[in-house]
């Protein structure tokens, strides 16, 4: 530790920090110590820092989204981040009528240091209950609806699905659909409440018709596209709640013979892998999932690391981001009906 100190020209606490992650380190001079780690081959002793309070911790994240390139990209994230902090990670899949409840007791009893809880099983009040009750540091991801016992790491939500319309209405669309995501998600009323919000600030009406029901799931996202599509008045655009149904309705336009975006701009929420593969590539919301992983596994070490009961507790607003791809345009002028 004294030789990645000298090369990064630092202090031994300093390169401790880093190695601990702890949020004390300016971002600069915490990339000098990585590299200065990197070009010694430094390796921590984990016993020595056993000794020192600095003991591996025991993570688990109890997980039951639908979606598999969101928990694709946030397991990434957190076996990344955790690696780092020397944390293991132990994931729990979850049955969602359950609420994650046998789970997290399971891995209670086993000792668990701090738990992980993305959408849907954070929505649970009994579940929140039982880690507060037991003590058990929680960090709540994408939840939309923090509870102040507990960090947490979100986006803005209703601001991203309001950013995303505004998009398509300055494309020049007026008649656009939208597909909600799961209700059990406080995300999926909150992205609703943006795209609204955003329809009635460019003074277009709200209509219910043009709003159908999804699970967060491909094959719900197939149904509500049907539904939508399958109409005289059929909107020129359609705003999926996630990338999957965002896909599934660019399928559906396929399947129909539409042309996307000449016929039909389809757009999604979260950025996920999914969003690159379909054709065309998709217009959507980038969600740093990521990002959030890593950034829910830094304040939950830092925190059991501290003590259980230290400081307040941290609530995360990350950026998100609007990608344009290739699935938007302008609506397509229809030839006007030549007089008989």
């Amino acid at each position: 530790m004294a030789d990645v100190a000298r090369r990064a020209g630092v202090s031994p606490m300093t390169v401790s920090r880093v190695i601990n992650g702890e949020a004390k380190v300016r971002p600069a001079t915490r990339d000098v110590v990585k590299d200065a780690i990197a070009e010694l081959n430094y390796s921590p002793n984990s016993a020595a820092r056993a000794l020192a309070g600095a003991e591996q911790c025991r993570l688990g994240l109890l997980y039951s989204n639908p979606s598999a390139g969101y928990f694709s990209a946030f397991l990434l994230g957190g076996l990344d981040q955790a690696r780092r902090h020397d944390a293991q990670l132990i994931v729990e899949h979850c049955d969602v009528a359950d609420q994650g409840f046998d789970a997290a007791r399971h891995l209670i009893q086993g000792g668990i240091d701090g738990i992980l809880l993305p959408s849907p099983l954070n929505e649970s009040r009994e579940l929140r209950r039982l880690l507060i009750a037991e003590g058990i540091p929680t960090v709540l991801i994408g939840s939309g609806a923090p509870a102040p016992e507990m960090l947490a790491v979100d986006i803005d939500e209703g601001g991203a699905a309001y950013a995303m319309t505004k998009h398509i209405v300055s494309l020049g669309h007026r008649r656009i659909g939208f597909i909600t995501g799961d209700p059990v998600h406080t995300a999926s009323s909150l992205r609703l409440d943006g795209y609204k919000a955003a329809l009635r600030d460019s003074r277009l009406p709200v209509d219910e018709t043009l709003i159908a029901s999804g699970l967060f799931t491909y094959r719900s996202g197939l149904d509500a596209a049907e539904q939508l599509i399958d109409r005289e008045d059929a909107p020129t655009a359609i705003f999926a709640s996630n990338d999957d149904m965002g896909a599934a309705t660019v399928a559906v336009a396929h399947k129909l013979g539409l042309d996307v975006p000449g016929d039909l701009t389809v757009c999604g929420f979260d950025d996920t892998t999914l969003a690159t593969v379909t054709w065309p590539e998709l217009t959507t919301i980038h969600q740093p999932i990521d990002d959030m992983a890593r950034a829910a596994i830094e304040m939950l070490v830092t925190t059991i690391r501290a003590g259980a009961g230290a400081g307040e507790r941290e609530h995360r607003l990350l950026d998100f981001t609007l990608v344009r791809r290739q699935s938007d345009a302008p609506p397509r002028r229809r030839p006007a009906a030549r007089p008989a």
